[in-house]
């Protein structure tokens, strides 16, 4: 590096010193000449017009020479850091007039660069970070920051004993051009062996140690990394302030803090600290407000006299938490609201503090803005927003907009973003939302086992269909879209043996003005041949054709996060010649039923929730047919005329909760159950449209009405009670309980693949009456597992699950059990 600059320092002198060595040019006897033309030699990248005039210097212009304005033309040139030799000269001279010549050579220009010493991917994100582009020249600026950049790169990553050397190659093959090798030898990852901390009364070294959370020291506690990551470092320092300041530390101080080389593999960081006095709360006094008391402001602050001073606490009563006092100003309109809390008396230990407010004006929503929309049309996404022009302004309401733009589906929740353009003067705001369109089609092609048998399905859903741009021929780029309606097509089959075909329409506001979900769908399930896979004959079948018709809305009471849905649904079971698995062999079932589903969902998003609760009770029931249509089930009949109309009263219910834990974990728990009744204990249980416990919770081979409930660690259906029909043993619960708690951590939140593992433990039960169930009598289970959510394929996972408990009967239905997973069964 020093040769370098040497080497240039010299060539600038030479440059200058040109006109001394040319005479008749003497500096004791200057002469004033006028420059009459001027030439660049040298070049071949850049624009000899660009050089002329950096050198201030044009044609006309009379100059003396030997004299500064050469001197400055040729420092004015070297400061560019373009080449490598400056010389300015006199081409001729004729009398007065002067011709110039600058010529110069140009910085080599880089060809190729390369890295030794590392991994592909890791030299493609370095050379990613570099920007060296090929044919960019090559100056020694550029290189000393490139191994600025790279040490940087590896520092982050924990190898702070880096060794970054630049080697430069003629190239060849293009004239001036340079080859620009990296090796890099990373060296041993530097590991954290101990932490200490000097100057703390209040707190011990393991108790400090804990409150850095981001770098932790070697200990025998594998499930921490030991790596020292500069990232963690610096945010294990705001860490640190941040745990003395919640507790009432606010003159802590960190002194100092040093890294030192244990050996090789090893560093140790000492930190030296200031604690202070703890302060606590001796006085509250609010200034400027008009539109609360000071006793209801106090009492939403939540923090009283005696109390230790949190700042940090502090700040989320006054303008974070949801119901903070920011919140309950910005609610009411009081868009231009300030508060300071200003400490005015601190004396030994204790902190008055003066809350100043200026409430301002209301302020009224003037204009909705929506901005990034390409596919969604303007007047689906405006339904859903609740701030509307005319409104008082109210932070909670665009907080609710963006949840509901979220849980639409059509947007990148991760992006979803709020802009208020305030105008003091007029006491108005403009509100621009902006949202970024993501893929939400999906495109289904699986397989799966069941019932001995291979199915392969394909199905393929629109997320954002249009029903009324159908006869619009431009809007079929490759379906009419834009309106947020769901169209679904889906078929299933093994072959010949099994073919399933489904329907199905969701419109989710109905006439366009409020919030009412209509949905219809069309099924039908064929299977043909009797139980073996090539036995075919025309007169055995077992067929179930349906169709339901739902509609669904938004209630205002409790809140408005509540919504009712009702559904009609008639099913169609024909049996010909069909022996061995049901209760009859030749005849027909119907079932007609009403089904009615309280819910309330608080998520904040689908694909990754992270707050929130979802919550919902239904019940499913038909006609008591048995209690007015005079049959005697007490005297024999086939079982084709008991279950001609099959009846049931089906309760379910389940309650799952978000909570976030720390950054992007969160705890996921869930508990459902369902209970299946009679009207007439002469009839006894439908056997139809009961619980089907364990496994994947995927359905792909069903052969009628069962709710399959995924447990895992438990081969699918595994958990379900069987019972005698016929010569075969049919599974068929009529009550069940499920409960589950998860660990849920996000690898990637983007829109192309969302991408979290979880980890879970999970438990359940499932039995044939009502008296048999016991909640503590369950089967238990823990795993792990993956979500990957594919705009066109939705969301798939995999879990490996390990069940504790022995299932009777079934020696291998627990213990270690892979399950595959597509879509959210659970």
């Amino acid at each position: 590096m020093m040769r370098f600059r040497l080497l240039a320092l010299a060539m600038f002198f030479i440059g200058v010193s040109a006109f001394a060595q040319e005479k008749p040019f003497s500096y004791e006897l200057p002469k004033r000449y006028c420059v009459k033309e001027i030439t660049v030699s040298g070049v071949k990248f850049l624009n000899p017009d660009v050089l002329i005039s950096m050198t201030a210097i044009s044609i006309g212009d009379t100059i003396q020479v030997p004299g500064e304005a050469i001197t400055k033309a040729v420092k004015k040139l070297w400061g560019q850091g373009l080449f490598s030799n400056v010389d300015i000269k006199a081409s001729r001279i004729e009398g007065d007039d002067i011709y110039l010549e600058i010529s110069l050579t140009e910085q080599p220009r880089l060809t190729t660069v390369n890295f030794t010493g590392i991994r592909k991917g890791e030299a493609d994100d370095l050379k990613d970070k570099l920007k060296l582009r090929s044919g960019s020249q090559l100056t020694q600026a550029t290189l000393e920051n490139s191994i600025i950049i790279i040490k940087k790169h590896y520092r982050a990553k924990g190898f702070l004993n880096v060794d970054v050397n630049p080697v430069l190659e003629n190239d060849t093959i293009i004239s001036n051009g340079t080859k620009l090798t990296f090796n890099i030898q990373k060296n041993d990852r530097v590991k954290i062996g101990e932490i200490t901390f000097e100057g703390n009364k209040a707190y011990g070294q393991a108790r400090l140690r804990r409150a850095l959370k981001k770098i932790h020291r070697r200990d025998l506690n594998i499930f921490k990394s030991a790596k020292f990551i500069e990232a963690d470092y610096d945010e294990s320092l705001d860490n640190l302030v941040a745990f003395y300041n919640e507790h009432g530390y606010r003159d802590f101080k960190i002194l100092g803090d040093s890294i030192y080389t244990i050996n090789p593999k090893r560093i140790g960081i000492h930190f030296k600290i200031f604690e202070g006095p703890q302060y606590h709360i001796r006085k509250i006094e609010w200034v400027g407000n008009t539109k609360l008391p000071a006793e209801a402001l106090t009492a939403v602050l939540g923090m009283k006299k005696g109390d230790v001073y949190d700042r940090s606490l502090l700040e989320k009563r006054l303008f974070t938490e949801e119901n903070s006092i920011s919140t309950l100003y910005m609610d009411d309109g009081y868009l231009f609201f300030h508060l300071e809390p200003v400490e005015v008396q601190i004396q030994n230990d204790s902190v008055d503090l003066e809350m100043r407010i200026y409430e301002g004006d209301q302020a009224t929503v003037n204009r909705v803005i929506i901005a990034g929309n390409t596919k969604t049309n303007e007047h689906v996404i405006r339904r859903e927003i609740w701030s509307k022009p005319g409104y008082l302004f109210s932070k909670s309401e665009i907080t609710r907009t963006l949840r509901e733009l979220g849980q639409m589906g059509h947007f990148d929740p991760e992006k979803l973003g709020i802009d208020p353009l305030p105008n003091q003067a007029d006491g108005t705001v403009d509100l621009k939302y902006s949202v970024e369109e993501k893929a939400n089609d999906q495109l289904e092609v699986s397989g799966g086992w069941g019932n001995k048998m291979f199915v392969g399905t394909i199905g393929i859903r629109f997320s954002n269909f249009s029903v009324r741009r159908i006869f619009d021929k431009d809007a079929w780029r490759p379906v009419p879209s834009g309106d947020s309606q769901s169209l679904a097509i889906r078929a299933s089959t093994n072959g010949t043996y099994y073919k399933a075909f489904s329907l199905s329409f969701t419109e989710p506001w109905l006439g366009g003005r409020k919030p009412t979900n209509f949905s219809f769908s069309l099924y039908r399930t064929i299977q043909s041949g009797g139980v073996s896979y090539f036995y075919q004959t025309s007169d055995k079948y077992f067929r179930v054709s349906g169709a339901s018709v739902g509609i669904g809305t938004r209630l205002k009471w409790p809140d408005d996060y509540f919504t009712i849905y009702n559904e009609v649904g008639i099913q169609n079971y024909k049996l010909s010649n069909w022996s061995g698995y049901f209760i009859f062999t030749d005849g027909q079932s119907n079932n007609l039923s009403y089904k009615v589903t309280l819910g309330r969902n608080s998520t904040d998003q689908m694909i990754y929730p992270r707050t929130g609760s979802n919550f919902s009770l239904s019940l499913q029931i038909t006609p008591p047919y048995s209690l007015f249509n005079g049959k005697d089930y007490s005297k024999p009949m086939t079982d084709s005329e008991k279950y001609k109309w099959i009846e049931y009263h089906k309760w379910t219910g389940r309650i799952q909760w978000y909570i976030p834990l720390v950054e992007n974990l969160v705890l996921y728990t869930n508990f459902q159950m369902g209970v299946m009744g009679y009207f007439n204990s002469k009839l006894g249980h439908s056997p139809f449209e009961g619980f089907d416990l364990g496994g994947d919770g995927m359905s792909g081979y069903n052969l009628y009405g069962k709710e399959t409930i995924g447990l895992r660690g438990y081969q699918n259906g595994s958990l379900t009670p069987y019972v005698r029909i016929g010569e075969s043993l049919v599974g068929n619960a009529h009550l069940y309980d499920k409960y589950t708690v998860e660990l849920r951590y996000p690898i990637s939140l983007k829109p192309q693949a969302a991408i979290y593992l979880l980890t879970f433990l999970e438990a359940g039960n499932a039995w044939q009456n009502a008296g048999d169930f016991n909640p503590f009598n369950v089967h238990r289970s823990a795993g792990v597992g993956a979500r990957f959510f594919l705009p066109m394929l939705g969301m798939l996972g995999v879990d490996w699950g390990y069940g504790f408990d022995k299932v009777p009967g079934r020696p291998d239905a627990h213990k270690g059990q892979f399950h595959f997973i597509i879509g959210m069964p659970f």
